[in-house]
């Protein structure tokens, strides 16, 4: 007899929160899409990185890790500098 997959028919949620890395896979998409977003907005603006650095008021590296979607280790005060260094107020909210 053939076994039935059991997630079929449950959630990605479902199956990440199984598995126990759901939190985990939140905060990796969370970080990915900021990223995305920060260098978006510099592209469309045309901030170079030595700009943004300049109106963040940090290093070129510290944007570098801001930027790199696979570092999930940046503060609260960097995104808000970032925002605010490309004229957008950053927004969290517990839901």
């Amino acid at each position: 007899m053939k076994k039935r997959n059991k997630h079929i028919g449950s959630s990605l949620d479902d199956f990440l929160k199984e598995e126990g890395v759901l939190e985990e896979t939140r905060a990796v998409v969370l970080k990915e899409t900021l990223a995305w977003q920060v260098q978006q907005a510099m592209e469309k603006d045309k901030i170079s990185k030595v700009e943004m650095a300049r109106r963040m008021n940090t290093s070129r590296a510290a944007l570098d890790r801001l930027l790199d979607p696979s570092n999930a280790s940046v503060t609260l005060q960097t995104l808000s500098r970032a925002a605010h260094a490309i004229g957008r107020d950053l927004r969290i909210e517990l839901v």
